[in-house]
């Protein structure tokens, strides 16, 4: 029961932290909208329509949607690297709580704060054409909420193991960025070089942003909205298995790495 509490706790901490931080909130919907409307908007006339109905600001918005929840949980980790320089976190670690109890409340908590900046976004769909009726944001909610949880389980394991801010930022950057930018958010997964395509499909983010781009603007065989696999197209339900494979795994690292600290 102590357990279950200090998770909550935890969870609840991190929520409190950034409703309280208005600058925060306001900058997690400024930057991925800049993204959306000037990048996306900008060469949609370039691009035309990837499929039937589908431009280029269209097909870019899932993934705008996964790389504000994939960056957002990731970056969940400076808030336990800035914790353990305060020297709160050893507080904590003291606490008659396990360990792991305090890997599981951090990567919740993350994942609930870039869940909840996801659906900020989601607001904007009207704007750029995307229909969303209310079943396809209920398929999409647990979506957004896995990629949230596999990241920020990883964000998380490495901010045990880094010691200062300035390491984990960067640290966060060098992989942050090549993951968004390789998970096909910006581009078609089809008919890519060789190198890329092998950065595309072992890159863990790839698999949360195809599924989430799958079920907002529907899926089909010949679309270029799906991943190929060793020859086989990668249906929603395996993108899910794959990338819940990879959050399984972060997650039990991360509370073997909080279990290990001094």
């Amino acid at each position: 029961m102590n357990n279950l509490r200090g998770v909550y706790i935890i969870w609840y901490r991190d929520l409190l932290r950034f409703w309280h931080d208005k600058m925060r909130m306001i900058g997690s919907l400024i930057f991925p909208l800049l993204f959306l409307f000037v990048f996306g908007s900008g060469l949609s006339t370039r691009m035309g329509f990837l499929v039937p109905g589908v431009d280029f600001a269209q097909f870019m918005f899932p993934g705008i949607i996964g790389m504000t929840v994939l960056m957002s949980s990731f970056s969940a980790g400076i808030s336990v690297v800035w914790d353990r320089e305060l020297g709160f976190l050893k507080e904590v670690l003291v606490a008659p709580i396990s360990r792991a109890s305090v890997a599981m409340g951090k990567t919740l908590g993350a994942a609930t704060v870039a869940l909840l900046q996801g659906i900020a976004i989601l607001i904007f769909a009207p704007l750029i054409g995307v229909s969303l009726s209310v079943w396809t944001v209920l398929a999409l909610l647990p979506l957004m909420f896995l990629l949230a949880a596999s990241m920020g389980s990883l964000g998380i394991l490495l901010a045990a193991r880094i010691r200062s801010m300035e390491a984990f930022t960067a640290v966060m950057q060098l992989l942050m960025f090549p993951m968004v930018f390789l998970s096909g958010a910006f581009f078609p997964l089809q008919d890519l070089p060789v190198w890329m395509s092998i950065l595309v499909k072992i890159n863990p983010a790839t698999y949360g942003v195809a599924p989430i781009r799958q079920v907002m603007l529907g899926a089909s065989a010949d679309s270029p909205f799906g991943i190929n696999l060793l020859g086989h197209t990668m249906s929603i339900w395996d993108n899910v298995a794959v990338l819940a494979a990879f959050g399984v795994a972060m997650t039990i690292l991360a509370m073997w790495s909080f279990g290990n600290q001094e």
